[in-house]
């Protein structure tokens, strides 16, 4: 009896063996695949903006060195961040001021004689005049500079007018009247500036390197991809995006013509730098800017705006087999659309079957 009941255990125990392991292999299997779940949005209408956000970097742009001329030795040197107008000294050699005029041509000769004539001249009386200074009836310009001719512009003639007008200025600005301008006594800068740094010390002699100039105006210097620099154009609004976070209005103020970079391989790096070229961005409000005077900052370029346009996710987009997209409604059916901008998304659509509130299945 004992052997018949132990040989009925053991053959349960076998069917419940198989069972088991009979059940652990339906477990192994792969199940049937789950329905994709269908998400759905709505075709709104929006404002959509083709943008990128390049790094920038925030300063004073232009940067000039000042050599001195002559002889005798430096006796004072204005501070940093001074700013620099017309008429007023730029620094003291001997201690007599070296005065600042703005032009486009260096004092190279002591101009004191009435009827030379030269570009030189021509920056005098300019700055005379700007400075208030009566010179009497206006000089001539040589027959080359007013047919400009290939000779080019030979100037202005110096008058009598000018050289008392010059000694007018002379007095006063406490300067020795001598009706002379010496052209180590002037320096001729492009415009309005500030000083940078200083590189001269006093004693120094007054040939060498005296100061750095900026502009006085902030820039935003920008490398941007010479390959898609094409879409930014000067006077293109953009926006500028502060350490702070605080975003203000700028533009483009110029693009450059050199190409940086390209076949240049970075040292230690074996690789080929990425050729770009330089965009300076003006914010429009110096205010915004103006408790910076250097700073790490991101520049938004805009390069196409669509307004008002019918908008989906670009996960709404199905590519038809025979070219083209089209918006599939909850139930199944298909409209075809065409495309226009993508952006952050988004892409513009159109066609007579589509209008805003319309409801379409959608992946994202």
């Amino acid at each position: 009896m004992t052997v018949v009941v132990a040989v009925l255990v053991v053959a349960a125990g076998g069917v419940y063996g198989a069972r088991a392991l009979s059940d652990h292999g339906k477990h192994q299997e792969p199940g049937p695949a789950a329905a994709p779940s269908a998400q759905t949005t709505r075709v709104k209408r929006a404002d959509l903006s083709d943008s990128r956000t390049l790094p920038g970097v925030l300063g004073f742009g232009g940067q000039v060195t000042v050599k001195g001329s002559g002889k005798g030795v430096i006796s004072r040197l204005p501070a940093p961040g001074s700013v620099v107008s017309r008429g007023k000294p730029l620094y003291w050699v001997d201690d007599e001021p070296v005065t600042v005029f703005f032009g486009d041509t260096p004092f190279f000769r002591a101009l004191d004689k009435a009827g030379t004539t030269g570009r030189d001249v021509t920056v005098l009386v300019e700055n005379l005049e700007a400075l208030g200074y009566d010179i009497g009836p206006r000089p001539q310009r040589s027959a080359a500079s007013r047919e400009g001719s290939e000779a080019g512009d030979a100037g202005t003639e110096l008058t009598t007018g000018v050289l008392a007008a010059l000694k007018r200025w002379q007095h006063d600005t406490n300067q020795k009247t001598t009706g002379t301008l010496a052209p180590d006594r002037a320096v001729v800068l492009s415009g309005p500036s500030r000083v940078d740094a200083v590189k001269a010390q006093l004693g120094d002699p007054a040939i060498e390197e005296v100061l750095t100039l900026t502009s006085q105006e902030k820039t935003v210097t920008v490398e941007a991809d010479a390959g898609s620099a094409g879409s930014i154009h000067q006077g293109d609004e953009v926006s500028i995006i502060l350490p702070d976070t605080r975003t203000v209005p700028g533009k483009v103020g110029s693009i450059g013509t050199t190409v940086q970079g390209g076949d240049a391989v970075e040292a230690g790096a074996g690789t080929d730098t990425t050729p770009t070229l330089e965009v300076k961005v003006q914010p429009a409000d110096a205010d915004d800017v103006a408790k910076l005077d250097a700073a790490s900052v991101r520049v938004v370029f805009t390069a196409r705006t669509r307004e008002n346009v019918l908008v989906v996710p670009v996960g709404a987009l199905l590519a038809l087999s025979e070219g083209g997209y089209a918006l599939q409604r909850p139930g199944g059916k298909l409209v075809g659309v065409r495309t226009g901008l993508f952006a952050k998304g988004l892409v513009e659509v159109s066609g007579a079957g589509i209008e805003e509130g319309d409801v379409v299945v959608t992946a994202s």
